[in-house]
């Protein structure tokens, strides 16, 4: 069994049980925070962009918005709600391991638990990938799980309910490799599938060391790391 099964898990059934939390309040609540985390930019880049709620969010804001993202369902749903927002925003179908630009935006934006999703050599070379889309003086902003919350009130179950149709996470804490390993169950329209994601937890240290071995530096805590269930990070490209 794969670590993570991308196809599986990033699927039309993810966009059906997770769209009544993704309200525009929170994605308007988010996307300021983003936009204050940023500061001044003109080129960003939201990898991976899923279904563009993000992207398209920014693109309202006045940025000039790149997505990327390997679900071609995602996109397809990403390109469709820009059309109806009026709002230009690049979509490139493609890996978050291999991105395909240097020195290319001003930001770039990791958003809602889209990091460790590989081993950890594989995790440091995404964020490899993000200093060098990056140019002199680019700002990331990464979102994740917040270990130390996570651990403190950890469930083993988890459950997402909508009309007769279910969504069932069962999550596994392996301590010893930092990581969750979820066997996920959906229930839908009276048919049972299975599928199966790994998420790798990085504390604010382990991280702030990951993004130094990659060139970023000035790396600090978008919020009080012990004060809320995500952890988000921001960190620079220096000068050159």
């Amino acid at each position: 069994m794969s670590e993570f099964d991308f196809e599986g898990v990033f699927d039309e059934d993810y966009l059906y049980f997770y769209e009544e939390m993704l309200t525009a309040e929170r994605t308007a609540a988010e996307v300021e925070q983003i936009a204050e985390l940023f500061g001044p930019r003109d080129d960003v880049l939201d990898c991976p962009c899923g279904h563009g709620r993000i992207a398209n969010a920014l693109a309202e804001r006045g940025y000039n918005v790149t997505g990327i993202d390997q679900s071609g369902l995602f996109l397809e749903r990403a390109r469709s709600d820009a059309q109806a927002r009026d709002v230009d925003v690049e979509y490139v179908h493609g890996d978050m391991r291999e991105l395909p630009w240097r020195e290319r935006f001003d930001g770039i934006v990791n958003w809602f638990t889209s990091f460790g999703y590989f081993d950890d050599e594989t995790n440091q070379r995404v964020a490899q990938g993000f200093h060098d889309a990056l140019r002199v003086e680019g700002r990331l902003v990464m979102e994740t799980l917040n270990p130390a919350r996570l651990i403190k009130y950890f469930g083993p179950t988890h459950l997402f309910e909508r009309g007769d149709d279910m969504m069932i996470d069962k999550v596994e804490l392996d301590a010893v490799n930092s990581a969750t390993q979820t066997e996920r169950i959906v229930i839908r329209d009276g048919e049972v599938r299975r599928t199966h994601f790994r998420v790798r937890l990085y504390t604010f240290t382990e991280l702030r060391g990951l993004l130094e071995s990659v060139g970023f530096e000035n790396i600090r805590p978008g919020i009080e790391p012990s004060a809320e269930n995500r952890l988000i990070v921001v960190a620079d490209r220096p000068p050159a």
